[in-house]
């Protein structure tokens, strides 16, 4: 089986720069999900309910977590960076 990396998909002039847009998705995506799990962003029917409402509520959420990452986020965003770099040696 061929292991494939991550890295080997980043330009290589910066690849640093690259893994840092990716890893903060990968952590908005992390953080959407437990904030949709700790059931933030429940629909609470204040326009009626509907399939709307579920949409807003979830796009609100993404956003929310956007933010929560662009002000320092949990960490997720170094250690994967961090952990990438070191697969590819480039630390």
């Amino acid at each position: 089986m061929e292991h494939y990396s991550i890295t080997r998909f980043i330009p290589p002039a910066r690849p640093e720069r690259s893994l840092q847009k990716v890893a903060q998705e990968l952590e908005a995506g992390f953080l959407t999900e437990m904030l949709k799990a700790g059931g933030f962003g429940a629909p609470r029917d204040a326009f009626g309910g509907g399939s709307g409402e579920d949409v807003f509520s979830s796009l609100l959420l993404r956003e929310q977590a956007k933010l929560m990452v662009e002000n320092g986020g949990i960490g997720l965003v170094e250690n994967i960076v961090r952990s990438l770099m070191q697969e590819n040696g480039n630390v």
